[in-house]
């Protein structure tokens, strides 16, 4: 029987939930997106909507960003889990095919989880352990299922840095998250990545004058859905849970794009989709729970124990109890 899920608990796990599909969404905006821009012109238009529209909150004073001497830290973040995961992950996904950057992505989680374990010092089970494997092959059957040939490619490399990029950002925010707010390290980082994107993406103003306005609003989206909302939740869930815990949702992003695509573009997942999803599914569940900590049964023994005085305490007399039971015979 598993664990009952507190109110706190059940709040950080649908936060993540709605980050994963909010960034599942995100890929068939990505594939519209990319037929007028480049992938840097594309994170970079992405990341400035959503800057521009965090600078409101943060001007009011609704949103306070991290004191100063935390500043050096967000940089280095934004740079490194959104300039270079954005420039890395598309630029590799012009040369290799979808289901390979997929594969190669859902090694995220087991990367946070490994980085969490040295950094931070959170243990991983033998029940998350086994969970991250059984999610990360359901991942591999979405793959095959989705018709996807997975070949190796050089370009493949920029894929394994994206996902050494985007697993640094999970794990080394969580200490900024125990001195700042979530949003306000989010939107930090947020800003920090946009500046970061700027040098690849100097062509852009010309570029936005020549695209198609259904290009913009798939933009417009990126910016509003995956990239506000979609960060806000996630490092939300992350300033509440472990973040080997969070990670492993990250499972079930094929499985909620292959159903987003399936009423979105008219694409059908195979059998093998559903099974690995499935499987996806179930990892993330496993994972979830082998990570709750086991109430601490006090045992009759310790109870007895710790009712007795200790050395040097006078014990007073139980008025319930007759004076005779305790002599002796």
């Amino acid at each position: 029987m598993l664990p009952a899920i507190d109110r706190r608990e059940a709040v950080t796990l649908g936060a993540a939930t709605v980050a994963v599909v909010i960034w599942s969404s995100a890929f068939a905006a990505i594939a519209y997106g990319l037929r007028a821009f480049t992938p840097a012109e594309l994170s970079l238009l992405r990341f400035s909507i959503a800057s521009a529209i965090l600078v409101v909150p943060v001007a009011s004073g609704w949103i306070k960003l991290p004191p100063l001497r935390d500043w050096p830290l967000v940089l280095a973040l934004g740079f490194i889990g959104i300039s270079l995961y954005q420039l890395t992950l598309g630029y590799a996904m012009t040369r290799i095919s979808v289901g390979a950057a997929a594969v190669v992505i859902a090694l995220a989680p087991g990367v946070t989880a490994a980085l969490a374990a040295l950094r931070l010092g959170e243990r991983i089970s033998k029940g998350t352990m086994v969970g991250l494997a059984i999610a990360f092959g359901g991942v591999l059957l979405i793959t095959v299922g989705s018709g996807r040939a997975v070949r190796f490619e050089p370009m493949t490399l920029l894929c394994l840095i994206a996902v050494f990029a985007t697993s640094f950002y999970f794990v080394f925010q969580k200490p900024l998250l125990a001195r700042t707010s979530a949003a306000g390290f989010t939107v930090a980082s947020i800003f920090a990545g946009t500046i970061g994107l700027i040098p690849f993406g100097l062509d852009l103003p010309a570029k936005i004058t020549e695209v198609p306005t259904a290009q913009l609003w798939s933009v417009a989206y990126l910016g509003v859905g995956p990239t506000i909302i979609g960060y806000l939740l996630w490092n939300f869930a992350l300033s509440r849970a472990p973040a080997s815990k969070v990670s492993s949702f990250l499972y079930v992003q094929p499985l909620v794009a292959s159903v987003i695509a399936w009423f979105w573009l008219g694409e059908v997942p195979s059998v093998l989709t559903a099974v690995g999803g499935f499987f996806a599914i179930g990892g993330v569940v496993l994972t979830v729970t082998a990570a709750r900590p086991t109430p601490k049964v006090v045992k009759p023994l310790a109870i007895a124990e710790s009712a007795m005085p200790r050395s040097g305490a006078v014990a007073r007399p139980i008025a319930s109890v007759p004076p005779h039971c305790c002599t002796e015979s």
